[in-house]
Formats: C-alpha cells, sequence, structure tokens
C-alpha cells in the first residue's frame, strides 16, 4: 500500500490479514524507483495506491514492466471527494469496498507465526531490508501499546506517526481493541495537531521528537488549551531533557518509548517512579530521557558487551549494545538469511545502539554505534551533546556527528537550527557547551543549516557526515595542543 495517513490505510491493517493475505505499508516518500524495487522484492500482487501517489506509482509499475510480466495489480484509493483523471477499466477502492459481503468469512492464520505484515526498513536501494512481522508478534506488541498509553477505552486517537511505519507502532490495532476513535491527517503540521486536539478531544498521539519541537515552537496564535489530558508517546530518537520538560509545561503527558522496525516499534517504556516526583523539573526531564525497561509483551532487554555477550555492570558508564530477545522481536529479514542470522548472533537481536545500564535497570542510549565520535581516544556521545545543544534557548533543531581530522581523529560538529526570529553565533553555541560538559564534548565546528529529515521525522545524519567530511581537517597534526 502506497499512501498517507488516510481511512483506507486504517481499514486495510484490518482487510488484508483477514483476507489471508500480507500487508506491505510503503513509504510516501519513496520514488517510482525506489517503489517498484520493493515491489519486486515483496512479490507483490496488488497495489492500493492513494490519488495523490498515482503518478508514483505508474511509474513504478512502469519500470517493474520492463523486468517482468507479473505485475501487481492497481487499486485506486480515491478518498472522498477526489476525482483524478482515471483510465478506463482501473480498479477503484471505494467500489470493491461497496461490493463486500457481511457474511465473509476471515482467512485466520493457520500458525500464529505466520507474516502479518511486511515493514522496510531505510536502508540503501541495492539491498533494502524487509522486516518480516507476525500474527503472534502484532497481537502482543499491540496489548503492550495499549498499556504503555495507559489507554482507557474509547480513546481519541490522533495519527501523526506515519501508518506505513511499524505498522503506526501497531497502534492501529490497539485503538480497535479498545473501541477508539482515529482521527486522520494527510499532513502533519503543528496548527493541524493543536486543531484536530480541540476539536476532536484527543485523548491520545504520538510522534517523533520533532513532531514535538513543532508544537513547542509553534506561534501563539496556533496554540490551544488542551481540552483534557493528552498522552503523546514519543521515540524513533532520543528526545532531548529540554523536550521533556516544555511539553509538559504545555499540558502534554509524555510516554516515552525506545525500539526499531525490528521490534514492531515500542519495545522498552521509561516507566515513572513517584520517588522521582519529588525531584527538581530538571531532573525529572533528565530521567524521562531514559529508554527504560522492558514491556509486558518482550521477553528480554539487556545491554550487553557485542563480543562476550555478558551483560554490563549496571554502573552508568559501561557502554554496550542494545539487545532485545522475545515474541516482539521480527521473524527475521525477508529474502536476506545473512543479515538475519548476523543480526541474531548469540541469541539476541543486535540493534547497533551503543547505551549504559544505570542502577536501577534502566537503559539509557548514548548512540548509534556507527555515529559515535571517537576524539583523541575519548568517546563522545552525540546524543549528551545534542541534549544540551536543545537547551539553548536559540536552538530549535540540533545534530551531531564527527568531523574527520588528521590529528584527533574527529571532532564533533553541529548542525543547529535556529527558532524563527532567533539569533546566535558558533562562538556563543560553542561556549554555552563548554560550560555544560567537559570542553572535548564540546563541538568545535558550528553549521547553521535546517537538518535533512527523514519521513518518520529522523535527522538523515549520513547527509550531514557527507557534509562534515567536505569541510576537510580543522587541525594539522602539528603544534595542536589539546583544549
Amino acid at each position: 500500500m502506497l499512501a498517507p495517513n488516510i481511512p483506507a490505510m486504517y481499514e486495510l491493517h484490518f482487510g488484508v490479514p483477514m483476507s489471508g493475505a500480507v500487508l506491505c505499508t510503503l513509504n510516501t516518500r519513496h520514488d517510482s524507483s525506489m517503489v517498484s524495487l520493493l515491489l519486486k522484492h515483496s512479490d507483490a500482487k496488488i497495489l492500493f495506491v492513494d490519488h495523490e501517489l498515482l503518478n508514483i506509482a505508474k511509474g513504478a509499475l512502469e519500470i517493474l514492466s520492463k523486468s517482468t510480466t507479473k505485475l501487481p495489480l492497481l487499486v485506486l484509493i480515491l478518498e472522498g471527494d477526489a476525482h483524478p483523471s482515471v483510465s478506463p477499466g482501473t480498479l477503484i477502492y471505494e467500489n470493491l469496498i461497496s461490493e463486500g459481503k457481511l457474511d465473509f468469512e476471515v482467512k485466520r492464520p493457520k500458525d500464529e507465526w505466520d507474516p502479518i505484515s511486511l515493514n522496510y526498513t531505510s536502508g540503501t536501494t541495492s539491498s533494502p531490508k524487509g522486516v518480516v512481522y507476525s500474527h503472534r508478534g502484532a497481537y502482543l506488541n499491540s496489548l503492550a501499546t495499549i498499556l504503555l498509553n495507559e489507554m482507557k477505552s474509547m480513546p481519541v486517537y490522533l495519527w501523526c506517526v506515519p501508518m506505513f511505519h511499524c505498522n503506526g507502532w501497531c497502534l492501529p490495532w490497539s485503538i480497535a481493541a479498545q473501541g477508539g476513535t482515529n482521527v486522520c491527517q494527510r499532513n502533519v503540521t503543528a496548527k493541524g495537531i493543536f486543531d484536530n486536539i480541540f476539536k476532536h478531544k484527543v485523548t491520545h498521539t504520538g510522534g517523533a521528537p520533532t513532531v514535538l519541537n513543532s508544537l513547542i515552537n509553534a506561534p501563539p496564535d496556533i496554540r490551544k488549551p488542551l481540552p483534557g489530558k493528552v498522552v503523546v508517546m514519543t521515540g524513533g530518537a532520543p528526545p532531548p531533557p529540554d523536550v521533556f520538560f516544555r511539553m509538559e509545561e504545555l499540558g502534554f503527558d509524555l510516554v516515552h518509548s525506545y525500539g526499531l522496525t525490528e521490534t514492531y516499534g515500542p519495545g522498552s517504556i521509561c516507566t515513572w517512579k513517584p520517588e522521582w516526583s519529588s525531584l527538581s523539573r530538571e531532573e525529572q526531564a533528565k530521567k524521562k530521557s531514559h529508554q527504560g525497561v522492558q514491556h509486558i509483551g518482550l521477553e528480554g532487554l539487556d545491554i550487553k558487551d557485542p563480543v562476550t555477550m555478558k551483560s554490563v555492570p549496571a554502573d552508568a558508564k559501561t557502554m554496550g549494545e542494545v539487545m532485545f530477545r522475545g515474541n516482539t522481536v521480527m521473524n527475521g529479514y525477508l529474502k536476506n538469511l545473512k543479515a538475519t542470522q548476523e543480526s541474531f548472533k548469540g541469541g539476541w537481536f543486535r540493534t547497533g545502539d551503543l547505551g549504559v545500564k544505570h542502577s536501577d535497570g534502566y537503559i539509557e542510549l548514548k548512540d548509534r554505534s556507527k555515529d559515535i565520535i571517537i576524539s583523541g581516544g575519548e568517546n563522545i556521545s552525540t546524543i549528551e551533546l545534542e541534549g544540551v545543544l536543545y537547551s539553548h534557548p536559540a536552538v530549535v533543531e540540533a545534530a551531531v556527528v564527527g568531523r574527520p581530522d588528521e590529528y584527533w581523529g574527529e571532532t564533533p560538529c553541529a548542525f543547529v537550527k535556529l527558532k524563527e526570529g532567533h539569533k546566535a553565533t558558533e562562538e556563543e553555541i560553542i561556549q554555552f557547551c563548554q560550560k555544560r560538559l567537559p570542553r572535548f564534548m564540546a563541538p568545535k565546528t558550528v553549521v547553521f543549516a535546517d537538518l535533512p529529515k527523514t519521513s518518520t521525522g529522523k535527522t538523515q545524519k549520513y547527509v550531514l557526515k557527507e557534509k562534515a567530511k567536505a569541510m576537510g581537517s580543522l587541525s594539522k597534526k602539528k603544534n595542536t595542543s589539546r583544549l
């Protein structure tokens, strides 16, 4: 399926599995070339496409026709009053639905480990990774997500998380289980979120830190008072503590979860401890930014030495790799046995994320293994540095990558976007960080620019790494002293 968060997308999360088929939701930002690649890799038999994305789909089928005669059947979703030019004989989704039979017999899976959906991770075009979800895993993660969001009967959920991403963190099935109402929106904007919350008395929503940032920095004329408690689940990238603090000032109740496409979305939860309520607001925000503990549907969550597979000590210092195990971890990567075996080496799913474990057992991410900066032999957590940058009053977004250096190996390079109407200099940003961190952790370079994003709100660090690489080395091998 190729569509934004529209009712048909929600309906097909049920209709497709009920027909005995497997649902594969595609990123709406893909071009025709990528869509054709994924259609071929997944052996798609039917392609449901929203009218706004019809040209992308047609382009994909045209590319696909050059290498195969087995093209998927295209079904067009008109959605409301939309009436694009439709070729004679085109199958229309709404017409198919109207012909449905109420006495249709649901085709239940023969085995609970049978696939219910296929989700592609963002990867290189030459080697897409298709993550296979099982009926059992989706069922368990859906129930766990109800508990994580403290979702009572008949919630009103506002869709900001793309349903094509980890099947909307399994929430389409969660909301149905609780008899909830879905508020769909094609595009996510701060105004749209506030308007919908106020109009429909939304009780729950979710989104990446970039979505939270848009709410925090929305102009006063866009903001509206919340009609009641609104629970917001966030994840996808570790939110800086300052984001938690300011969201709660607006009246939102933040739930911090952590996971990957391979863990059906949410895999851990930073469960609030009553004793934390006596801490200062700043300390509370720091606690809430931890990734926490496994949810009730998961067997195991640990931080291990990737070589010895021994658990790291709970000293909040020793770094290891975050690993998952249980029913809510993927069946594997479609048609990629090698990658599947590598990711499960040692009996645990290896995330590639680096973190520490606190004395209370809660885990805290420090970085992706590929993003950690090693400067003069010192490990620098980009997540920790980004958290400090976000606390600067003029900064709206920040991302840190390593800039190659002839002397230190790498130095921290910060890409910063300033709030509208605010100013800051490179030296000011650097000094701000030096006052709050060990000096070697502060950025040596600050670039003011918009940050490139994926459709799920994650910063495309590989793009920034290329920009940092193109800058060249800051220092030479001689006559350089450590700050």
